[in-house]
């Protein structure tokens, strides 16, 4: 079975990207990093990316006179690529739906919250805000609207009375970067069916076991 061409947009340091790349360089993955694509000329990923021999570029979105340009700049990129799959991966930009919809159940975004909660920005500290007890982390593909989508798979993280942003977020990254390789696998694979607002995993294998925070 072919793997599935996929590439990669990031803003900064691209923990996540690293995370896909390393789990790509297994032999038995289905998927293969063909581009990482940053808006951002300094983001400390496209070091990573070169160092592992992915092929980098930059559009910058400050050279653009408008967000139509820019994506059409990067539409332009990914098709010379031949991309089959983007995943966002703390790519800080926007998308419009022009550019969702003609990539439409191709791309895939992670966001570090339980969605449909918290969406936006300053996640965590909205959490702590709240006192919930049990946040995490989400990989979705995406839609027009902000961190909207059919979910695909998510990871539940307890939040600690001792917890700051710091930590918590801390805590958060280390499943996503558990949960996004697993995601990129399963689409990969052909296990992730769309119909509606919902992502079917074929011959998934749910968990029965809850638990509560705290525990007693």
């Amino acid at each position: 079975m072919r793997n599935l061409r996929t590439a990669i947009l990031i803003s900064g340091r691209g923990s996540n990207m690293e995370a896909l790349v390393k789990a790509a360089g297994n032999k038995d993955f289905p998927a293969e990093i063909v581009l990482v694509l940053s808006n951002r000329p300094e983001a400390e990923g496209l070091k990573f990316a070169k160092k592992a021999g992915i092929p980098t570029i930059v559009v910058d979105h400050t050279k653009f006179e408008n967000r139509d340009e820019f994506e059409a700049a990067i539409d332009e990129h990914l098709k010379a690529a031949k991309t089959e799959l983007v995943c966002l991966a703390g790519f800080m930009r926007v998308l419009n739906a022009t550019f969702v919809n003609r990539w439409r159940d191709r791309i895939l975004n992670i966001h570090p919250s339980l969605l449909p909660s918290f969406r936006g920005l300053h996640t965590h500290e909205r959490v702590l805000e709240t006192g919930v007890k049990f946040t995490g982390a989400t990989v979705h593909f995406v839609r027009p609207e902000m961190d909207d989508g059919p979910i695909i798979i998510q990871a539940a993280v307890p939040v600690n009375p001792d917890d700051n942003p710091e930590t918590l977020a801390a805590r958060v990254l280390e499943y996503e970067h558990k949960i996004y390789p697993k995601a990129l696998r399963l689409v990969a694979e052909g296990k992730v069916k769309v119909s509606g607002g919902r992502a079917a995993i074929l011959s998934e294998q749910p968990s029965t076991k809850g638990f509560s925070n705290p525990s007693t």
